[in-house]
């Protein structure tokens, strides 16, 4: 009996895992078809505004990939993942470069590529922990996976977090120039992506300094990047 328990716990602990693995699996394969209802970001939200949290859902408004203008397609990418197409969700040419940055004291720079920040969004909490990184970094290993590059840009440009209640791209760009995604001009377009960083401190229609060098420098990269639709 006392060598078959050890057996037995390892069967169940085996079983466990492939009950966790299957889980895991099934939100990210049904996304593949199927629009997130909510993301943990905007329920995140509506915790911290419960009294308004009805506005909150209405000012996401989903629009497919083809629906959003060309020119925030491209904005996006070369605001915030200039290899999206060649990495399979992470950007070590990226990372090795904040790495240096880093060490070096030249200060601090993100390198989360379009799918880890989409992962972020959909799946996770705020909170920064080493707990959290690491399931970002599983969700998005399945992401690109199960996803294909499209279906993650349309995802990210509908959930990404574009100031206080406004999430995606039609949300933004109706709140900021009363205008449908679809027809966001490029000089928006980059202006919208260059908030992307902090947009709840900086505002596309009141740009400081920082924002306009980064709509300098976006608007330089987007004629190198591809369309995706």
């Amino acid at each position: 009996m006392r060598k078959r328990r050890p057996r037995r716990i390892l069967r169940w602990g085996l079983k466990f895992l492939l009950v966790l693995l299957i889980l895991s699996i099934l939100p990210i394969l049904s996304l593949r078809y199927v629009n997130p209802p909510f993301t943990a970001m905007m329920a995140y939200s509506w915790v911290e505004n419960w009294g308004n949290a009805r506005n909150y859902m209405q000012r996401n408004m989903w629009r497919q990939l083809k629906e959003i203008s060309p020119h925030l397609r491209r904005a996006v990418l070369a605001g915030e993942d200039q290899r999206f197409l060649s990495h399979h969700g992470f950007d070590f040419i990226e990372m090795n470069q904040a790495l240096k940055e880093m060490f070096s004291r030249k200060g601090t720079r993100g390198a989360s590529t379009i799918t880890m920040q989409t992962a972020r969004t959909v799946f996770l909490c705020t909170e920064r922990t080493w707990a959290r990184k690491a399931v970002e970094a599983y969700c998005t290993l399945l992401m690109e996976l199960f996803w294909s590059k499209e279906r993650i840009l349309e995802i990210y440009l509908n959930t990404v977090d574009w100031g206080e209640g406004i999430m995606g791209a039609e949300a933004a760009s109706r709140k900021y120039f009363h205008t449908p995604s679809s027809r966001i001009t490029r000089t928006q377009a980059a202006l919208l992506t260059a908030i992307l960083p902090s947009p709840h401190r900086w505002s596309p229609t009141n740009p400081n300094t920082r924002v306009l060098r980064r709509q300098a420098r976006i608007l330089k990269d987007m004629v190198k990047m591809p369309l995706l639709s």
